[in-house]
């Protein structure tokens, strides 16, 4: 899949793959959080179809550039958007599904995050996050952006989610381990699939 979408659309700067979770199905909306050069929105292009939609947002100019200029060469049906995860350039009660790989715990307000996708999200709609947490038993400031399972469990919660699931992804380790080599970062962050539906 990778492939197709193209090389120079994967910064490697993932921590999972929300894709692999998200059960996407032809014809539904999707955005993707934090869509980068637009690897995870060309994925679910593929997957939408002709009658879906794909919205990828991300923060910074340069970035949402490249996104586009791969999608021109690409042909895909994909739109990227200027903006902040906290105030979504999206719609009320649009959007099937909403995805991300690793952008979250950047922000330094995630309960407004939540609220944001939650708004976005149709009735019954879903989220597929990958993302890190600090892992348990573990005792770091949440500064470090990685918020604990229970704090991030309640910041769904408070947000309306429901039938809330986080799968801990022990495998992640050795990509955590490269992003500061001998810190030891992997021994406190794990990448967790994040699942809820409104």
């Amino acid at each position: 899949q990778i492939i197709n979408a193209g090389k120079d659309a994967n910064l490697g700067l993932g921590c999972g793959n929300p894709i692999s979770f998200a059960d996407i199905q032809q014809g539904e909306s999707v955005v993707d959080l934090g869509a980068g050069a637009g690897i995870d929105c060309f994925l679910a292009a593929d997957l939408v179809g002709t009658d879906g939609q794909v919205i990828g947002i991300d923060m910074t100019p340069e970035m949402i550039h490249k996104a586009r200029k791969n999608a021109l060469q690409r042909g895909a049906k994909v739109q990227f958007r200027l903006g902040e995860i906290e105030y979504l350039p999206v719609a009320d009660n649009s959007v099937d599904v909403v995805i991300s790989n690793c952008v979250i715990n950047l922000s330094p307000d995630k309960p407004q995050v939540f609220r944001e996708i939650y708004r976005i999200l149709k009735p019954g709609g879903r989220i597929a996050i990958s993302d890190v947490v600090i892992r348990p038993q573990k005792i770091i400031p949440e500064v470090s952006g990685a918020p604990q399972t229970e704090s991030l469990e309640n910041i769904l919660n408070e947000a309306g989610f429901r039938d809330v699931n986080m799968k801990l992804k022990e495998e992640s380790r050795g990509i955590i381990s490269q992003w500061l080599p001998g810190s030891g970062a992997e021994d406190y962050v794990i990448s967790a699939e994040i699942q809820a539906k409104k």
